[in-house]
């Protein structure tokens, strides 16, 4: 089994995540963060929703910036909540070794469709 889907737009960075835990609000603010890309994360793979895969799944990561100003690092952070978000909409039974066998991060710039293709394979056992 197989399910692609895209993310509009971009995902907060570490750097953006950090800066605001480290804010005047905290964790309460940087909690709501999360929880909106989560948000964001579900609305886009509709498509997949419900789908649980029984064997371990590769999951590759298209991150397209609208420049190059981040870093890649900072950048696929958000594969974290790509994969909390992916858990609480019952796509990936948890998002542990057991469950994600392993993962690709490419990049690209696209100034006018900044975007984050994600493609789910399951793993033949």
């Amino acid at each position: 089994m197989k399910i692609k889907f895209t993310i509009p737009g971009r995902l907060p960075s570490l750097n953006e995540y950090i800066a605001t835990e480290r804010g005047e609000k905290g964790k309460y603010t940087a909690a709501a963060m999360k929880k909106q890309a989560e948000e964001k994360v579900m609305w886009a793979a509709k498509v997949g929703l419900g789908e649980r895969f029984r064997n371990p799944v590769f999951i590759h990561y298209l991150w397209v910036e609208k420049d190059r100003r981040r870093d890649k690092d900072n950048i696929c952070f958000a594969k974290k909540f790509i994969q909390d978000a992916l858990v609480k909409a019952k796509v990936l039974k948890n998002d542990g070794w057991n469950e994600i066998a392993d993962f690709k991060d490419d990049f690209d710039v696209d100034k006018d469709n900044p975007r984050i293709e994600v493609t789910i394979t399951e793993v033949e056992l």
